[in-house]
């Protein structure tokens, strides 16, 4: 079944005026704290958070980044894929109608072995993320301040 939703190319506010953002893992993991915690703490910094939880499919998190229109996208993983199901789900996102603009992060563990880390954030970020957090201990204060410098609350 295919949307027929009309897309508009500005990201859609809440209905109280606040930004919106999608949280979500990847396909291939199933954990739901770092979801929970990462709703909890984009809603702290003004936004209306949909969060599609785990395992969720590309298709589907395309499909519905596509409809929210969000003004950030947050995805996130602790399984140690991170690496791989980010390079192959950002070009789906990037490549659909009206995310190319969207700031898209990933956080979480990008690799199950430690190693390779700034390369690997390279080339996530070379792939179309605007900004990638591996699980250093300043990564959610850095995430703060990418979302403060980037969608800032209140900003078009």
């Amino acid at each position: 079944m295919t949307s027929t939703a009309r897309l508009d190319p500005q990201p859609a506010a809440a209905r109280d005026g606040r930004p919106t953002a999608v949280v979500s893992s990847m396909a291939s993991d199933a954990h739901t704290w770092n979801l929970i915690f990462l709703q909890l703490l984009v809603e702290e910094l003004g936004f209306e958070v949909t969060n599609l939880g785990p395992c969720v499919p590309d298709l589907l998190l395309v499909e519905q980044c596509r409809i929210r229109r969000p003004a950030l996208v947050v995805l996130s993983s602790v399984n140690g894929h991170g690496y791989q199901d980010g390079l192959r789900v950002i070009g789906q996102l990037r490549g659909a109608a009206g995310l190319a603009g969207t700031p898209i992060v990933l956080g979480g563990k990008l690799g199950v072995s430690g190693e390779h880390r700034a390369e690997r954030v390279a080339e996530l970020r070379d792939a179309g993320f605007d900004a990638v957090y591996d699980d250093r201990p300043d990564a959610i204060e850095s995430f703060r301040r990418f979302v403060a410098a980037r969608v800032a609350v209140g900003r078009p």
